[in-house]
């Protein structure tokens, strides 16, 4: 910029001496800006214009500026002594500031020690606020989230403590930025203390300027080296700042009518500060054009502070129309400024609208009436998607911010309350099913080596049956109950599947060798004698039962059996009962070789019904005889009566034997 700097309030047309008065009156102020910090004067640019001619009765364009333009000249100027006081406050803007409501805590984590590593501490303040405000939100909701997981497992509420990797790794990072910043204040206060010291001897030197008695040249030299100092001395504390500038331009003002004696080189100045202004100006009116409107608010900021630090006044016939140029690109670059906060108010209140609307439906969920784990496991789901989706829309309007917050806080806690209830409930239940399951394993380990396969299978399936009709169990003890479980059932099963192995040997080979008997009966004729004839006969059946059990799939065998039995008997032309009584004896030996006493049973079961239905058909017949008055015995009709009880008569006993038969054995 120029080399002619902070010249405000030169007026050029009052004589020295007036100004020297006036100096007088303030003479004592270096005292009064290091003692009195609470009186600390409101500076804007629009004073300065408005000082430059404090002595003229004429009012500035200035003067009427309207309160909304006034609002962000005062904005800028307190933003130039923000800046003024720590230099890095101008970077802030620059950093871009994430969406840090929809970022997960690991990426939250590594944003923050990315500003940190990339960044001035003293630049990333509203940063790290903004994501340590997220971060830990985000983090108590999952820590309520894994203390109900802990609950729900049967854990003591006093008993619980989680760590979490990306937790140490935010704190680590956290606490590496409050050291940094730390360690930046303290230099920072010791700095801004040295700088106020020079500062003020810069001032102290300013007022001896108009005393010294040498070449005016040799003395606007010292003026420049002061002017350089001061821009160079660095920032000074914020509360001591408006002071210090007022103090400093008087001064300079005080000078620039002592140079009035000279006016070449306050010409000189005029003409460079005007230039360096219209360049201000023209590059104020680009901005305006900016669509980026942040940015443009902004480089405005800078260029005020250059007007305002970096430059002096100009001749007094271009000082109106350059600042009411000034304002009025100004004026143009905040409405629009005003424009993009309201839009961005309308996204916010948007988001505000989904929001709620998001705690209306997880308030509708906890209206619900559920009473099954299913049901249950649904709404935590449905939950935990509303919950994504209000992290996800964004953000809402600043005064609502912790209200909203604090309802959706709420409405899930109400949810998780509503659902912890329900598990310690639940938890009763599956208590009890633990104790009917380890009573139910109690009696497989008891029985896994029993040897008694007959019983002992039907008791194992009956405890496998029973385990599948009981309920949960504690998520803690499922496993490992059910492990236990397996294996005694296994261990037993294992036992008989080896043995029935070794059966199904043995029932094969006696397979094999019943088709050779077979084939020797098929062959087999009578000798003649019918005794020796049932003798032999009989030894082939005992032969056969001897041979054992074949396999179930290949029990056709027994019928065929059977068959060539009772024709090698019928051969015989035998008594129709006896060979009747073989057959059955034959029929009994294979029914009381089986496991299953329900054949013989149902065998017991026909042969009584059979006797009752004899029994009741002899009945008929006696009762039909007496139908039959005053007719003879050889009548034909009365003869086949008596043949038919005769005959019925002689099936009842054959039954009867047969009932006998299976009595002997029960």
């Amino acid at each position: 910029m120029s080399d002619i700097n902070n010249l405000p309030n030169a007026e050029g047309e009052e004589e020295v001496n007036k100004n020297v008065e006036h100096s007088d009156n303030i003479i004592e102020e270096k005292a009064s800006i290091e003692t009195d910090s609470s009186k600390t004067e409101e500076t804007t640019v629009v004073s300065e214009e408005k000082s430059i001619d404090t002595n003229e009765s004429t009012t500035t364009p200035t003067e009427s500026t309207d309160n909304n333009n006034d609002e962000v000249l005062n904005e800028i100027e307190d933003s130039n002594a923000e800046d003024a006081e720590d230099e890095g406050n101008k970077d802030r803007h620059t950093i871009e500031v994430k969406a840090y409501d929809t970022m997960s805590l690991e990426a939250l984590a590594i944003e923050l020690e990315r500003l940190i590593k990339g960044e001035k501490v003293q630049a990333i303040k509203s940063h790290v606020d903004g994501i340590n405000n997220e971060f830990k939100d985000k983090f108590q909701a999952l820590l309520d989230e894994k203390k109900e997981e802990f609950l729900n497992d049967g854990g003591n509420e006093i008993d619980f403590f989680y760590v979490s990797p990306i937790q140490k790794r935010y704190k680590e990072a956290y606490n590496e930025y409050r050291k940094k910043i730390n360690d930046h204040y303290q230099n920072l206060e010791k700095n801004l203390k040295q700088n106020l010291a020079d500062k003020l001897q810069i001032i102290e030197e300013l007022k001896g300027l108009i005393n010294v008695e040498e070449n005016i040249n040799t003395t606007y030299k010292h003026f420049k080296e002061l002017q350089e100092r001061w821009r160079t001395t660095g920032p000074i504390p914020r509360d001591k700042y408006n002071n210090a500038w007022n103090s400093y331009h008087h001064h300079v003002e005080i000078f620039y009518d002592f140079l009035h004696l000279n006016r070449d080189l306050r010409d000189l100045d005029f003409k460079h500060n005007l230039e360096r202004k219209l360049l201000i100006i023209e590059r104020a009116e680009e901005l305006a054009e900016d669509d980026n409107v942040m940015r443009a608010f902004r480089e405005l900021q800078e260029l005020h502070k250059m007007w305002k630090e970096e430059l002096g006044p100009v001749d007094k016939e271009y000082r109106e129309a350059i600042w009411e140029k000034f304002k009025i690109a100004t004026k143009k670059i905040n409405d629009k400024r005003q424009l993009y906060y309201q839009d961005i108010d309308k996204v916010y209140e948007k988001n505000l609208e989904q929001k709620l609307e998001l705690i209306e439906g997880i308030n509708a969920i906890n209206a619900q009436d559920s009473n099954s784990h299913n049901a249950w496991q649904k709404k935590i789901k449905e939950i935990e998607a509303l919950r994504e989706q209000f992290f996800n829309i964004g953000k809402v309007p600043s005064k609502v911010n912790e209200s909203t917050w604090a309802k959706f806080k709420e409405s899930v806690r109400t949810f998780n309350r509503q659902k912890n209830a329900f598990y310690k409930d639940l938890k009763k239940d599956q208590y009890t099913n633990l104790q009917k399951k380890q009573e139910l394993i109690k009696i497989a380990e008891d029985n896994k080596d029993n040897e008694d396969f007959e019983v002992t299978t039907a008791l194992m399936k009956k405890i496998q049956s029973d385990w599948k009709k009981i309920g949960h169990v504690p998520r803690k003890d499922s496993d490992k109950i059910w492990k236990r479980f397996k294996a005694a059932c296994n261990s037993y099963f294992d036992k008989l599947n080896t043995s029935r192995n070794a059966a199904n040997k043995e029932s094969l080979d006696a397979f094999n060798h019943k088709v050779t008997l077979l084939e020797t009966l098929k062959t087999l004729k009578p000798v003649g004698d019918k005794e020796k004839d049932v003798e032999i006969i009989k030894g082939h059946i005992n032969l056969w039962k001897e041979l054992g059990r074949v396999p179930n799939d290949k029990r056709y065998i027994e019928g065929k059996f059977n068959k060539a039995i009772e024709d090698f008997l019928t051969s015989l032309k035998m008594d129709k009962n006896e060979v009747e009584m073989i057959k059955f004896e034959n029929k009994l030996d294979a029914i009381s070789d089986s496991d299953n006493t329900k054949d013989l049973d149902n065998e017991r079961y026909f042969i009584r019904k059979k006797i009752d239905e004899v029994k009741g058909q002899i009945n008929q017949l006696e009762n039909n005889l007496q139908f039959f008055t005053n007719v003879d015995d050889d009548n034909p009709l009365v003869k086949e009566v008596h043949n038919n009880i005769k005959a019925h008569k002689e099936n009842l006993k054959l039954w009867k034997s047969k009932l006998s038969k299976i009595k002997e054995l029960y």
